[in-house]
C-alpha cells in the first residue's frame, strides 16, 4: 500500500500485530457498516492468529440497526477490560479519539494503532495508518489480512464485504477504486453471497421505516435552483411511526439522486430534544463531488469525507438552512473561479 505515506506506517502496524499478544478494538460511536464490518474482521484477523482480542463498545449501541444484528459478535464487552493498559488498543474507521464513546484517551501508557480512511483523520495515535486513498476502512484492514496470511472464513469475508459495499455506495460513489473490485472478487471467491448481504442490507425493511421515508420526503426543500436538496425528521415523526433512530438510513440517497442537487442534507431531531431548539444530527452528501461535504461538516463542527459527512448542531431550521445555503454557494463560487 505505497499511497499516501501509509507504507511505512502499515509496516509498523503489521509489527506490532504480529508480535503483540493483547488486543482491545474499539470504534466511533453509532458504528455504520464500515466501524462494525472493519471491528469484527479485524477481531476475526487476531484470533485467527492466536492473540487475546476483546471487542469494545457502549451499552448504549445496542441495539444495533436491524440491518447489522446479524453481526456475529462473540468476544464483545460493553466495559473496558480490567487489563486494558496492557492491551495495544485498536481504533478503526474513527476519525477523532472524541468520537470513541467509552472516554479512552491517549496517554503514555495507552498504545494506540488508528487504523482509518477518513481524510480529516487527526492522527491521534502511537501509530497511525490512514490511507484517504482506501475506499473503506475494512479495505486497509483486508489487506493487512493478507499481509498476515489468514485465510477468511466466511463470517470475516461477510464482515470485511458490508464495510465494502455500504462506505462505497453500492459501488457508486467516486471512491470505488480498483482495488475494491479486487477485493469484492476475492470476498466473493471466498464465500460471500452478494444477494443475501444485498438482501440483509438493504430489503426485508421493517414498514416503519418505509413510513419515515414517506414523512421526509414530504418534507423535501430545494434551494438556490436546486443546489441544495433538504429534508427533515422530527421526533414527532419517529415517535408516529413507531420508528428507529436508524431507520433515517438510506433516505438521503433519494435527495442526493434529485437532478441538479449539488448537496443533500438529512436532518434530523435527536431523541430527547426539546421543540423550541431542537438538537439536530444533520448528514451531508455530495452529489457529482463538486461540492467537498467534509468542508461544510467541519464548518458546523463535524466531520467525514468529501462526499459523505455529518455534524450535530443546535441550529434551527431556518438557521441550519441559511447555513448550508451559504456553505455550498461559496465553494461554487470558489469552483467556477477557478
Amino acid at each position: 500500500m505505497e499511497r499516501n505515506g501509509a507504507s511505512a506506517a502499515r509496516e509498523e502496524v503489521l509489527r506490532e500485530i504480529r508480535s503483540g499478544d493483547g488486543f482491545c478494538l474499539v470504534t466511533h460511536e453509532h458504528p455504520d457498516g464500515d466501524a462494525l464490518g472493519s471491528l469484527v474482521a479485524m477481531h476475526r484477523i487476531l484470533t485467527a492468529l492466536g492473540k487475546d482480542s476483546v471487542m469494545l463498545m457502549a451499552a448504549d449501541e445496542f441495539p444495533l440497526p436491524y440491518e447489522y444484528r446479524f453481526f456475529d459478535l462473540a468476544g464483545l464487552s460493553t466495559v473496558p477490560p480490567t487489563d486494558l493498559p496492557d492491551r495495544t488498543i485498536i481504533y478503526l474507521d474513527c476519525g477523532n479519539i472524541d468520537r470513541n464513546p467509552l472516554g479512552i484517551v491517549k496517554g503514555d501508557d495507552v498504545h494506540i494503532l488508528n487504523i482509518d480512511h477518513h481524510h480529516d483523520n487527526t492522527r491521534f495515535g502511537t501509530i497511525d495508518l490512514v490511507d484517504p486513498a482506501s475506499a473503506c476502512t475494512t479495505e486497509i484492514v483486508w489487506d493487512l489480512m493478507r499481509a498476515l496470511g489468514v485465510e477468511p472464513d466466511l463470517e470475516l469475508a461477510e464482515a470485511l464485504y458490508v464495510g465494502l459495499v455500504t462506505d462505497t455506495g453500492r459501488f457508486m460513489y467516486e471512491n470505488t477504486g480498483p482495488r475494491a473490485h479486487v477485493m469484492a472478487a476475492e470476498l466473493i471467491e471466498a464465500g460471500v453471497e452478494v444477494h443475501a448481504i444485498y438482501r440483509r442490507l438493504y430489503e426485508d425493511m421493517p414498514y416503519a421505516k418505509l413510513e419515515l421515508l414517506g414523512r421526509a420526503l414530504a418534507r423535501v426543500e430545494r434551494h438556490d435552483d436546486g443546489a441544495l436538496t433538504i429534508a427533515r425528521v422530527t421526533r414527532e415523526d419517529f415517535d408516529g411511526v413507531g420508528a428507529e433512530d436508524s431507520y433515517t438510513e438510506g433516505i438521503i440517497d433519494h435527495l442526493r439522486s434529485v437532478e441538479h442537487t449539488k448537496v443533500a442534507a438529512l436532518a434530523r431531531e435527536v431523541d430527547g430534544s426539546g421543540p423550541e431548539r431542537a438538537s439536530k444530527k444533520v448528514s451531508l452528501r455530495s452529489a457529482d463531488g463538486e461540492v467537498d461535504v467534509s468542508i461544510i461538516a467541519r464548518a458546523g463542527g463535524g466531520g467525514g469525507h468529501r462526499q459523505a459527512a455529518g455534524f450535530s448542531t443546535e441550529l434551527g431550521d431556518d438557521e441550519l438552512v441559511a447555513f448550508l445555503r451559504e456553505q455550498v454557494a461559496a465553494q461554487l463560487a470558489l469552483s467556477s473561479s477557478a
